[in-house]
């Protein structure tokens, strides 16, 4: 079984103990890498930091993403511990409820600039920024769904933002490639976690989504974990630029 370490990590989304960035923080720490762990703000810090205890996180720093001062604090934390960074995981999205909750082209301007920079730009910035400390190279994973590439019922406006990370995922790849530096998104089917509540109708969604799958079973947090710390690994070097499936096949299915 490969191993992770003397490696390093930086968890971007733990939210609570259903969160993808949880399933997938528990993974790459079994397998040895040392983590940092952030926190949106002082009203998320309780719910994350017995978390961050549990992986004993050697970096637990606050970052919102729209604050370019919280995102250098912690990248020059991350440089002046370690030196380095070999692996970073952007769990997050938002976008304001009216938005959410309406139609596309009912989008307000301010809501899709939202959407857009939180969900994806963050995500290139944050590369941006690892860039550096990936000195031999490393992996950059984000979280999307197939409501990218696929109309879902009431998924709405975050489809085209999630199409948009993915494409975002493509081109940072090809750019990043020659350094040894992959860069993928995972793409689970619907899980239950805290963002997936806001969708309306979600459970039937999720229902749905386990009849049809070829396995009639949900991923959980730890299949998505699982896959993470495969692409972190030196095994899956050679490996980029995917939007991976873990959703018991239901991607494939018409």
């Amino acid at each position: 079984m490969f191993s992770l370490e003397g490696t390093t990590a930086l968890i971007i989304g733990i939210a609570n103990d259903q969160s993808i960035a949880w399933g997938c923080a528990k993974a790459l720490k079994e397998r040895g890498a040392a983590l940092a762990v952030t926190y949106l703000n002082e009203k998320a810090a309780p719910h994350v930091r017995p978390l961050a205890e549990r992986l004993e996180a050697e970096i637990f720093l606050p970052l919102d993403v729209r604050d370019d001062d919280q995102m250098d604090r912690l990248f020059e934390e991350i440089g002046n511990r370690w030196g380095q960074l070999d692996t970073l995981l952007h769990s997050i999205a938002f976008c304001p409820k009216d938005d959410l909750h309406g139609r596309v082209i009912d989008c307000s301007e301010d809501g899709f600039a939202t959407a857009m920079d939180v969900s994806v730009h963050s995500f290139l910035r944050l590369i941006r920024r690892s860039e550096p400390l990936m000195k031999d190279g490393g992996t950059c994973m984000t979280v999307s769904f197939y409501g990218a590439d696929r109309v879902v019922d009431h998924y709405n406006i975050m489809g085209p933002v999630k199409a948009a990370l993915e494409s975002a995922t493509r081109y940072a790849a090809a750019e990043l490639g020659p350094k040894g530096i992959s860069v993928h998104a995972l793409s689970p089917g619907p899980l239950r976690t805290r963002a997936a509540s806001g969708i309306d109708y979600f459970d039937e969604l999720m229902n749905a989504a386990a009849e049809r799958a070829p396995t009639h079973r949900l991923a959980t947090i730890d299949d998505v974990g699982a896959f993470a710390t495969f692409l972190a690994s030196r095994e899956a070097a050679n490996v980029t630029g995917g939007i991976h499936y873990i959703d018991g096949g239901y991607s494939v299915v018409a």
